[in-house]
């Protein structure tokens, strides 16, 4: 699997297509998500320069990282670029799962105090930046990225709370099924996904659905089943911003043959 090594936010964001650049399904200002999920956004889908906050629910963990991998998945088919910054447990294998392309996907597990500027260079070059709110964020850093988003028509993604969002999205409930008396193995995962924002989006929605659920995302009709949970594993990153391929041999076995940009920044 070759590798490649960028040095640098600013390299990172040249080595992929300008997000403000037409896209290569068409230049539609609108990124496609699956059709189960279309209803929780007000343009059925994402929406070039705005941000789509996933807020991580409670306890934490609490099926916001499956949320993000459904929500990534159909743009990322239709060949648009993504990146998830700060966010270290995020499973490069689960992203595969889920029908993301990783050879269009870049890593950013740890940017340290960087974070403001690799989100930044990241918005830039690529179409769709998830990444973990810092609890340090300040409101006017948020606002920047905000209408750094919306001047580059990239869409932005954070995963925390966040304040003035065009729509947050929310896991509130999660059912488990496979478990029995003593015995079994986690299976499948009901979770109910509610959607709030301003303007169009600004009445509350709700659906249920399984995630990922049989390779696909899926809207669970009220009288059935429950749905699947990801498997993610770790990312590892530590030292200077850089670029790196993927290696060892769990990896090689789950990911592409390009594989996905991994971007390590300081702790």
């Amino acid at each position: 699997m070759a590798g490649r090594m960028v040095v640098g936010s600013a390299a990172l964001a040249e080595l992929v297509r300008p997000a403000s650049a037409p896209d290569p399904a068409g230049g539609h200002r609108v990124l496609p998500v699956r059709p189960e999920l279309t209803g929780l956004l007000p343009n059925r889908g994402l929406r070039r320069g705005s941000t789509i906050a996933v807020g991580t629910g409670q306890p934490r963990r609490s099926g916001a990282t499956s949320l993000i991998l459904a929500l990534l998945a159909e743009a990322s088919r239709a060949g648009s670029w993504c990146a998830v910054v700060g966010v270290p447990t995020f499973g490069a294998g689960a992203a595969a799962e889920a029908g993301i392309a990783l050879d269009r996907l870049a890593l950013v597990p740890n940017p340290g105090p960087e974070w403001p500027t690799v989100v930044a260079a990241l918005i830039d070059g690529v179409d769709v930046v998830v990444t973990a709110v810092p609890t340090t964020v300040s409101a006017s850093v948020a606002t920047r990225l905000a209408a750094r988003a919306r001047q580059r028509g990239s869409v932005l993604v954070p995963y925390g709370r966040w304040d003035g969002a065009d729509v947050t999205l929310q896991v509130v409930r999660g059912v488990w099924e496979g478990l029995g008396p003593g015995r079994g193995r986690l299976r499948r995962r009901e979770v109910t996904v509610s959607a709030r924002g301003r303007g169009a989006a600004a009445r509350p929605k709700e659906i249920k659905v399984w995630l990922p659920g049989d390779e696909l995302t899926r809207v669970i009709p009220r009288s059935t089943g429950l749905g699947a949970a990801t498997r993610p594993a770790a990312v590892p990153g530590a030292g200077r911003l850089r670029v790196v391929a993927p290696t060892g041999p769990s990896a090689s076995a789950a990911w592409s043959r390009r594989g996905p940009l991994t971007v390590v920044g300081s702790a």
